[in-house]
């Protein structure tokens, strides 16, 4: 009997657990996140592209991607895709002490988070253009766009 009480109250945990997670997911796809949120979201994603193009390992970045994404490409395409980067030996981990400076207001449009902006850093600015949709109970990137632009 007691061990069915037990098996009881697991099964209502993990009914509440998935309840909390698919509403996380819902809220999260129809508001913009708080703005320290926000700062994780595109370091988070920033840095593991960073890593992966410094290492040439784009296994964990890929795994940081939104689910259809990462059905469509694999990690050995990613590194391809950003080979540029690797070959330039760029390096951008400084944006990790500074402050995102959005170039748009954040915004949901059609469950995307679209996350536009740039890092003030020298001799180059870095440029992003980040999107993410709710994937796995969490906002995953799906665009990952970065430049660096000479500063005039």
């Amino acid at each position: 009997m007691r061990l069915q009480v037990l098996f009881g109250r697991i099964a209502a945990v993990v009914a509440v657990a998935i309840a909390v997670m698919f509403s996380v997911t819902s809220a999260s796809a129809q508001k913009v996140p708080e703005p320290l949120e926000q700062e994780i979201l595109i370091k988070g994603i920033l840095m593991s592209f960073n890593d992966a193009n410094i290492t040439g390992n784009y296994d964990v970045f890929h795994a940081r991607l939104a689910k259809p994404f990462r059905d469509q490409y694999s990690a050995a395409q990613l590194a391809g895709v950003f080979k540029a980067f690797r070959d330039q030996n760029i390096n951008f981990a400084i944006i990790a002490t500074k402050p995102p400076v959005a170039s748009e207001p954040p915004r949901v449009d059609s469950g995307v988070l679209k996350l536009y902006g740039y890092f003030d850093t020298a001799p180059s600015r870095l440029n992003y253009l980040l999107e993410f949709m709710g994937s796995e109970g969490v906002w995953k990137a799906s665009r990952v766009e970065v430049q660096l632009k000479p500063l005039k």
